[in-house]
């Protein structure tokens, strides 16, 4: 619902959201991702498996609950935290905030998207991810932590076209 501002503008109501995604590896260092039609056009948007975490509910159990829901896949182990970001989007009015965990899993693949946005699910070649994804809060993160494995680091940005945060 739009809120009238001080200059006059319409203000839409402010989305905050958390997000735990998981980094999969198969045994040939492939990265799984998942192919996301978000608003249900053809235009598939390919991300790591995850989603928002819902009220009530742990990082962590909504990491396991969006990795199954999007890939059929069990998360045996999470072995810590690769990456966090952080995205203040003023022009949408959004702000977001994702956890990216190195995990391990077990199963096959059998995607069973209850909400209809994952059209596939499959391990791509860490080369192929900078192409491949293209997003850059989502990518940037993501290919320098698949390059150079070095966990725990944080990103912010001041919107998903990738322009960096800025100070108010």
């Amino acid at each position: 619902m739009a809120t009238p501002s001080p200059n006059g503008w319409a203000l839409v109501a402010r989305r905050e959201f958390v997000v735990a995604a998981a980094i999969l590896l198969d045994p040939s260092g492939r990265v799984l991702l998942v192919g996301n039609d978000w608003q249900g056009h053809g235009r598939v948007r390919y991300t790591l498996p995850g989603g928002v975490v819902e009220r009530g509910e742990s990082t962590l159990d909504a990491l396991v609950r969006e990795v199954k829901e999007e890939t059929g896949l069990e998360i045996t182990s999470v072995k810590g935290l690769a990456y966090a970001v952080h995205v203040e989007d003023r022009r949408r009015n959004d702000r977001a905030v994702s956890f990216a965990f190195l995990a391990e899993y077990q199963g096959l693949l059998n995607p069973r998207d209850p909400d209809g946005f994952i059209v596939e699910a499959r391990f791509f070649p860490v080369e192929e991810v900078a192409m491949i994804v293209p997003i850059p809060p989502l990518r940037d993160p993501l290919v320098t932590y698949l390059r150079e494995r070095v966990p725990g680091r944080f990103y912010a940005y001041g919107g998903w076209d990738g322009r960096a945060l800025q100070k108010a």
